[in-house]
């Protein structure tokens, strides 16, 4: 049961990770490439429904930093649910 919750974690942390580099991707218009594209369809549609939330602020989309602090605290959760049941 511990290798689930620690898969579940690491998958968490790799998807941060996606997301971050999606991010920057953004800001140095890298999403017409193949990766970028590859990015896009891997990190959309998870941020489009922090998106519609959270409008962007003139040029700048803080929805992002949202959807990371929620996988954060997910993680944490994943970590806290496997301290009880251990």
């Amino acid at each position: 049961m511990s290798f689930i919750f620690w898969l579940l974690i690491e998958l968490l942390n790799i998807y941060s990770y996606v997301v971050i580099i999606y991010i920057f991707m953004s800001w140095f218009n890298a999403q017409q490439t193949s990766v970028g594209n590859l990015f896009a369809r891997i990190c959309e549609p998870y941020l489009e429904p922090f998106r519609r939330i959270i409008p962007p602020l003139g040029m700048i989309d803080i929805s992002p930093i949202v959807a990371l602090i929620v996988l954060q605290l997910a993680r944490a959760g994943i970590g806290q649910i496997h301290g009880w049941l251990m």
